[in-house]
């Protein structure tokens, strides 16, 4: 099979396409062809080691992944010095996956060769990068209807997991609630905006200057460009922020608030990952609003909900483009530099 693969940190320079034995599922596993995944900011720092508390934990605490390209001859195993000793544990990336089961173990019975399905492999040790990849019957895996193509489904997973947990479960929206939504215009972002709207929201977006007119037309009311205002000194509050992009601190953030508001922080830099994690619970017993730290909870009804949804015309995967394997280092190259309007896919 062919993957893209790469033996070491670094800029998507290090990405070469191989080939490989393809995988043989185990009496509890499916092999499944991959025929799309799609790529998040998360792809990007495993790729570059940074920051490095993303390098740490994924080393030390997630699965060992299930195929491992051996390393070349004159590849060093260790990354450069703001990565330490820190192997490149995980070489096929791409966790966002849709194909069709190709085969199934003996003991796999909720699968059969020839089911499309959608769903997330980063709990498997990732791989989706690759044609095959072979994932336990027990992965959050949900059936593909006809509806959505193999690109519309590979968009759904992280993406819709972050905004469900922030939009429905954590900030409760309902009608009358003003909702921002720091990063609006990627894959997160775009579904959190439809969500919102969906649940009767007032929603006002955040993000560069490009992908102002794409957030207005998937449903938010107002748009922001960081590069000119900064939200949290415009004087307005909210009773939900969402923030998938946070560079400010928590104290900052956190002035954007209504007495009974949610600042849910899901993506952005160390320091502001911390704050939110370690602070977060200590700031919320005193002052405006809570301050919580989501982390993506991954489950299959929650695949299928999105999928209820898309085929009642309610929401739409925001997709920007899509590369083929080939272009693999492309495909994250944009990721970094952060360009994507919604999601950015690879097909197989």
């Amino acid at each position: 099979m062919k993957a893209a693969v790469r033996h070491e940190f670094g800029t998507p320079e290090v990405i070469r396409i191989e080939e490989h034995p393809t995988p043989t599922p185990t009496d509890d596993e499916i092999l499944l062809r991959v025929r799309a995944t799609s790529l998040n900011l998360g792809d990007w720092e495993l790729l570059t080691g940074d920051p490095p508390y993303i390098t740490v934990l994924a080393t030390m605490f997630a699965p060992k992944p299930r195929v491992v390209p051996p390393t070349p001859a004159g590849y060093r195993f260790i990354g450069r010095k703001r990565r330490g000793f820190l192997k490149t544990r995980f070489k096929i990336l791409g966790a966002d996956i849709a194909g069709q089961v190709e085969a199934v173990g003996r003991n796999v019975t909720r699968f059969q060769p020839g089911d499309e399905v959608f769903g997330d492999c980063g709990m498997s040790g990732f791989g989706g990068l690759a044609e095959y990849v072979c994932l336990g019957e027990k992965s959050v895996l949900a059936r593909k209807p006809a509806s959505l193509s193999f690109e519309q489904a590979a968009a759904i997973p992280q993406a819709a997991a972050i905004a469900l947990m922030g939009m429905r479960d954590l900030g409760q929206v309902r009608a009358g609630h003003k909702v921002l939504i720091n990063g609006g215009g990627g894959g997160a972002g775009t579904f959190a905006i439809q969500l919102a709207k969906l649940y009767g929201a007032e929603v006002t977006a955040v993000d560069g200057p490009t992908k102002q007119e794409m957030m207005r037309r998937v449903g938010a009311d107002h748009v922001l460009d960081y590069t000119r205002e900064d939200f949290t000194r415009n004087g307005e509050r909210y009773d939900v922020l969402l923030d998938m992009a946070a560079h400010r601190t928590v104290f900052e953030s956190r002035r954007s608030l209504t007495p009974d508001g949610i600042y849910l922080m899901a993506g952005g830099s160390g320091t502001a990952t911390w704050q939110s994690a370690i602070l977060g619970p200590l700031l919320s017993r005193f002052g405006n609003g809570r301050i919580k730290f989501l982390l993506a909870d991954f489950r299959r009804e929650d695949f299928e909900y999105m999928v209820e949804l898309f085929e009642a015309g309610k929401v739409e995967p925001v997709i920007d483009r899509s590369y083929p394997l080939e272009q693999a280092a492309d495909a994250l190259q944009r990721i970094g530099d952060k360009l994507g309007l919604g999601k950015v896919i690879v097909t197989c």
